[in-house]
C-alpha cells in the first residue's frame, strides 16, 4: 500500500528543492541535539508552525525509527487507526511503514484498528515527516491516528503499549505527538489557555493535560495523543520536558485577534 501525499502543494512545498529550502529557513543545524523519547510538534501549514516544528526537531537526535500519532480532523471507524504495512510518499522520498513495531504495538492493546483509510487525507502526521526527512532520509515510521472520542483511560492503554513495543523492539524509537494548541481565539487568551496545558506537559502529568484541556475548553486539537505519549514516555523512563518554542499564527500573519497556538516540547 502506498500512501499519497495529501497536502503537499498546500501545507507545505510540492517540489523536493522547495521543500528543502523552506525547512532550511527554519531549523537550526548547529543548536546543541540532546537524545530524546518524544517530541511534540506542531502541524499546520509551514508558514505558521513551521518555526516550531523546526525548533523542536532542531534540538533533538533523530534516530531511524519513529512512532507518529495525531489527531484524525475528520470521522474515523475505530478509536485508533494505526497502518501496518506499506510506504508513504513525500516529495523527499518513500517512508517504510515499520510493521514489526506496529504489531508489536498491536500485540499489547485490543483499541487499535489496521485503517489504511483513515490515513488517506489526514495532514497530522504527513506534515512532521519533511522535517524529519530533511535532517534524516532513511526512516521507519507507525502511523497511529487517534479518534476525537477516544476516552483517557484508551489513551493510557495506548500509552502503555507503545512503550511495551517499544521496549521489545529493542531499537531506539523517537515518538512524535502532532498537535496545534488553541485555535481561532485572541492571542491573549490563546496563551493565557495554552500555557495550562504545556505546563501540564511539562510536568509530565498524562492525566491533568487531558483534565485541564477538557476542563479549561482548550481547542488543542491534539491533547489525546499527547497523552498518549507522554504515559509513553514515563514507562521509557522519561524525567523531563522542556518548551523548544511557543508561538501563534499571529506572529507570522500580524493578526492577533484569532490566532492558533503551537508549541513545541522535548521530552528526554
Amino acid at each position: 500500500m502506498r500512501r499519497k501525499p495529501a497536502v503537499s502543494g498546500a501545507f507545505y512545498p510540492g517540489r523536493a528543492e522547495d521543500i528543502r529550502k523552506t525547512v532550511e529557513r527554519m531549523v537550526d543545524v548547529e543548536v546543541k541535539k540532546e537524545k530524546a523519547i518524544c517530541v511534540i510538534s506542531p502541524h499546520a501549514g509551514f508558514e505558521y508552525s513551521g518555526p516550531v516544528a523546526g525548533a523542536v526537531f532542531s534540538s533533538v537526535k533523530l534516530p531511524d525509527h519513529f512512532i507518529i500519532l495525531g489527531p484524525s480532523h475528520r470521522a474515523i471507524q475505530c478509536r485508533i487507526a494505526i497502518m501496518k504495512e506499506g510506504v508513504w510518499e513525500t516529495p523527499l522520498g518513500h517512508i517504510q511503514v515499520e510493521s514489526r513495531l506496529a504489531e508489536l504495538i498491536t500485540k499489547f492493546t485490543s483499541l487499535v484498528t489496521e485503517d489504511y483509510e483513515a490515513h488517506l487525507n489526514e495532514h497530522s502526521l504527513e506534515v512532521q515527516l519533511p522535517f524529519i526527512q530533511y535532517f534524516k532520509e532513511d526512516i521507519t515510521i507507525v502511523p497511529i491516528l487517534i479518534s476525537y472520542y477516544s476516552s483517557y483511560e484508551e489513551l493510557e492503554e495506548l500509552g502503555k503499549a507503545i512503550s511495551m513495543g517499544i521496549k521489545e523492539f529493542d531499537k531506539e524509537v523517537m515518538i512524535v505527538a502532532s498537535t496545534d494548541m488553541s485555535h481561532y481565539v485572541q492571542q491573549d487568551v490563546a496563551k493565557k489557555k495554552d500555557f495550562l496545558a504545556i505546563d501540564k506537559i511539562l510536568q509530565l502529568d498524562a492525566k491533568g493535560l487531558h483534565d485541564t484541556v477538557q476542563n479549561e475548553d482548550i481547542s488543542m486539537c491534539g491533547f489525546q495523543p499527547t497523552t498518549s505519549a507522554i504515559v509513553a514516555s514515563k514507562e521509557l523512563g522519561a524525567k523531563k520536558a522542556t518548551l523548544i518554542k511557543y508561538q501563534t499564527s499571529g506572529d507570522t500573519t500580524g493578526n492577533y485577534k484569532k490566532v492558533v497556538g503551537y508549541a513545541g516540547i522535548r521530552i528526554s
